[in-house]
């Protein structure tokens, strides 16, 4: 990367968002995510749209940069969860964390974090992407969850077709390195919560029970990457093969220590197999090992995730795939940096 791309990166010129008056085609096509390395490098931008189309020139869009937020009630221990909208053009109508979006590049505060942040687990790019769109999504008011009180935990990088709404065939998916992040209230009753009909159906405060029963109904769609989060670590199991505790079971050890903060690895997921193909018949793209057993049915639909392959960073070289080495040259050196917000 040149000087002058890292200083367009970390210093782009403010752009004006405006969630209240964008529409879904607008988000996909002025919104620029940051487009990755393997190893979480920012090497360019994108458009959401141009990054999420899965075709027989990238089966997996374009490798990208987001963040996934849980809140909690402290009080109740219960967690926030939104259903996408309707509206949405990729994985609507699914139940997922409380918020789940893309950090983007030439806006104000910045949210574009480089290695040192995430050495050091502050990640203020990311957080201050996760304050923008908690209001955009909930109207949860800037201000109201401070970006200090949010918990950098891990990274995943993750990929899946959105073959449920869209058919083997999809035309959309999601290629993320994704930031989980936590957060708390004391109580919800001092949050102010106002969601946007464009990007919210409705809304569920559920306990670690109640979710176990919603993840077993099968009337009830959830998105891929959710499902992989809440069984891989939040969820502890209590069978003889499981982990022991998970993040969910002990909030106040998870929010006030680091003691289940993995800032070094990136852990990496193939889908099932009903989220893999798409428009690029995308398959398997790392090694069939690794298996981690955590809570959940791997047979059962929509992202289940039962049983996933981890993969830590010493497998980055299985993933340098020929056509994502050609589109991190192409936007490395042939596209401009660049923000589509005019």
């Amino acid at each position: 990367m040149t000087t002058e791309t890292a200083n367009a990166l970390s210093n782009p010129a403010p752009q004006k968002w405006d969630g209240k008056t964008m529409t879904q085609n607008d988000f996909m096509i002025r919104d620029t995510v940051l487009v990755l390395s393997p190893s979480d490098s920012v090497i360019g931008s994108e458009s959401k749209k141009a990054s999420h189309e899965f075709t027989p020139s990238q089966p997996r869009g374009v490798l990208h940069r987001a963040f996934s937020v849980f809140l909690f009630d402290s009080s109740t221990n219960e967690l926030l969860l939104q259903k996408r909208a309707s509206t949405k053009i990729t994985f609507p109508n699914v139940w997922t964390n409380t918020c789940c979006s893309h950090p983007l590049h030439g806006m104000e505060p910045s949210e574009v974090d480089g290695p040192e942040d995430v050495k050091d687990g502050s990640v203020i790019g990311v957080k201050n992407a996760a304050v923008r769109k908690l209001e955009h999504e909930l109207g949860i008011p800037v201000g109201e969850l401070k970006v200090e009180g949010f918990k950098f935990l891990t990274r995943l990088h993750y990929w899946a077709a959105d073959t449920i709404t869209h058919g083997k065939k999809s035309p959309w998916g999601e290629h993320e390195i994704d930031y989980v992040l936590f957060a708390t209230v004391p109580s919800k009753d001092v949050l102010t919560i106002k969601p946007h009909p464009d990007e919210v159906d409705d809304i569920k405060w559920v306990t670690q029970s109640k979710l176990l029963e919603m993840f077993d109904d099968k009337s009830l769609l959830f998105s891929p990457w959710f499902r992989l989060i809440a069984n891989r670590w939040m969820i502890g199991s209590t069978s003889e093969e499981g982990r022991g505790g998970g993040w969910w079971d002990d909030l106040n050890r998870t929010m006030s220590t680091d003691d289940f903060c993995d800032f070094d690895t990136i852990y990496r997921f193939d889908p099932p197999e009903e989220h893999m193909g798409g428009g690029g018949d995308a398959g398997p793209m790392f090694e069939k090992e690794d298996i981690a057993a955590v809570v959940g049915d791997a047979s059962k639909k929509q992202g289940a995730y039962g049983k996933v392959k981890t993969h830590k960073e010493s497998k980055l070289k299985q993933i340098l795939h020929l056509e994502e080495v050609m589109s991190a040259v192409t936007l490395l050196y042939v596209l401009p940096l660049k923000s589509n917000l005019k």
